[in-house]
C-alpha cells in the first residue's frame, strides 16, 4: 500500500473550490510533516502549503494565502488541502509528500511522494 494516496481533483471553474485529501496510510518518520505541492509541466514543483503532524503548525505558500487552507482527521490520518478562489493558474498536479518535520517544507528533493491528482480550472 503506497504510504501516501491524493484524492479530489478535477475540473472546476475559475473561482470555484476543491478539497484535495491525502490519506497517509503510513507514518514513515518519528516526527513527520505532511506536504501539498504541485507542477505544472515544464516548471519546477512548487511548494503550496504543509502540516507537522506533531503539533499541527501550518504553512501557507505566498502564491496561495488567503485562498487555500490545510486541515486534518486524525482519526481517518487524511490532510486536507480546501482550494477556495481558485484560478487558472492553480491548475496543475497537485502532490503530497512526507518527510521529517525539521527539514525544509520547501525543497523539492527531499521526503517520500504520492501519485498526485489533477486540478484543472478553466477561465
Amino acid at each position: 500500500q503506497e504510504p501516501l494516496v491524493e484524492s479530489g481533483g478535477g475540473l472546476v471553474q475559475s473561482g470555484g473550490s476543491l478539497r484535495l485529501s491525502c490519506a497517509v496510510s503510513r507514518i514513515l518518520f518519528r516526527a513527520p510533516a505532511i506536504m501539498w505541492f504541485r507542477q505544472v509541466p515544464g516548471k519546477e514543483r512548487e511548494f503550496v502549503g504543509g502540516m507537522s503532524w506533531r503539533d499541527d503548525t501550518t504553512r501557507l505558500g505566498n502564491s496561495v494565502k488567503g485562498r487555500f487552507a490545510i486541515s486534518r482527521d486524525n482519526a481517518k490520518r487524511t490532510l486536507f488541502l480546501q482550494m477556495n478562489g481558485l484560478r487558472p493558474e492553480d491548475t496543475a498536479v497537485y502532490y503530497c509528500n512526507q518527510r521529517p518535520v525539521d527539514d525544509d517544507w520547501t525543497r523539492v528533493d527531499l521526503g517520500t511522494w504520492g501519485q498526485g491528482t489533477q486540478v484543472t480550472v478553466s477561465s
